[in-house]
């Protein structure tokens, strides 16, 4: 029964890589895909994943489990995430109005969120409605950071070279390195 369950698994993943290919704008050779990440992406917004990147959206296939799948999308036009070779994600949330930069060599723990915008109006008048008055401020994440599970990195964030993020904080300035 585990011989099948791995050759479904292995199927499944490289159908789910065929599938992300066709996403996003360039996909790094070696990448690996475990489950289905989910991609949307704005026209003329970019989607970038360097080599040997690995997506996890399969709890059984991560020591913590994940909660959901990968998720990958942009808002806008011109919006761009840019993934550098050898990062791993394990049911990760990137979500980019205007920019969203993760360096080479990083992992992030089951669940870390990272966006560039508020999603809504921070004034109270119409904030559910409103399409107006949204901030966006680009996030940037270097070289080698690890990023414990279920922290948050909001707008704004600059994340230095070979830094350590905590399970569950919360990143709203710039990190040394």
């Amino acid at each position: 029964m585990g011989l099948l369950r791995g050759l479904c698994w292995r199927v499944m993943d490289e159908c789910s890589r065929w599938r992300l290919r066709r996403q996003v704008s360039s996909l790094g050779e070696g990448t690996r895909v475990m489950g289905m990440p989910i991609v949307t992406r704005s026209p003329d917004s970019i989607i970038e994943i360097g080599e040997g990147v690995v997506l996890c959206s399969r709890s059984e296939s991560t020591a913590l489990g994940v909660a959901h799948p990968v998720v990958l999308r942009t808002f806008a036009s011109g919006a761009r995430i840019t993934i550098g070779r050898d990062t791993g994600m394990s049911g990760t949330t990137v979500c980019a109005a205007t920019s969203v930069s993760i360096g080479e060599g990083c992992l992030f723990g089951a669940d870390v969120q990272v966006t560039d915008t508020d999603f809504h109006a921070i004034a109270p008048e119409g904030r559910r409605y409103a399409r107006e008055g949204i901030q966006s401020r680009a996030v940037c994440i270097g070289n080698n950071v690890f990023v414990g599970a279920r922290a948050l990195i909001l707008k704004g964030a600059s994340i230095g070279d070979n830094s350590v993020i905590g399970a569950g904080s919360v990143v709203v300035g710039a990190i040394p390195p």
